[in-house]
């Protein structure tokens, strides 16, 4: 009981959180370690909708995850060729800004993957960085890379449960999103052609 003003009363527990939820990840159920925790079976007529389906869905996330962090050194080494070789001033604020929200993804996305697994994803590997061969044709690729990484975040947006993440997730998608709409300016600002 809770009191407030000198009124005591009981907060109300929705009926669907009196319930333990099945489809918890251990590391937010009270009282047990990762090894004790089972996936609950589901039915076979939903195996065709792996990616929407908790927890089914989540060893797909957390791999995508974990792909997002280990390309962040490529992706630095992108930005940084895009900036120094971008047409106009502008092109380059922009471009900055875009890398900038890039580098907030990564770190929230290591943040999102410590809390589902209780551990860091592990730092790249062997890193490389094919340069484009224009300045138009590393617009292309890039807005190619913002198409992906919406598909791919996604996949990861449909495994999460926690409030907090589902938020971080639909905001790195929307940033992706707005990049998207940045390359694509870019792209017919200089005149790029397909």
């Amino acid at each position: 009981m809770q009191s407030y003003n000198n009124v005591s009363y009981m907060p109300y527990t929705p009926p669907c959180m009196m319930m333990q939820n099945q489809y918890m990840l251990p590391q937010t159920m009270p009282g047990l370690l990762p090894g004790q925790y089972q996936t609950p079976q589901i039915p076979d007529n939903m195996a065709g909708l792996d990616q929407y389906t908790y927890p089914r869905n989540v060893p797909e996330a957390l791999k995508l995850i974990r792909e997002a962090v280990a390309g962040e050194t490529e992706d630095r080494m992108f930005y940084q060729y895009l900036i120094e070789n971008a047409a106009s001033e502008e092109d380059k604020e922009i471009i900055k800004g875009i890398r900038d929200d890039e580098i907030s993804h990564f770190n929230l996305f290591r943040q999102v993957y410590s809390q589902l697994t209780g551990q860091m994803p592990p730092p790249p590997q062997d890193v490389t960085f094919e340069k484009p061969e224009s300045y138009c044709e590393g617009i292309k690729r890039a807005v190619r890379g913002e198409q992906n990484a919406v598909k791919k975040y996604r996949r990861i947006l449909y495994a999460l449960q926690d409030r907090v993440q589902i938020n971080i997730l639909t905001g790195i998608i929307t940033d992706e999103l707005r990049h998207g709409i940045l390359y694509n300016y870019l792209y017919s600002r200089n005149g790029c052609r397909v």
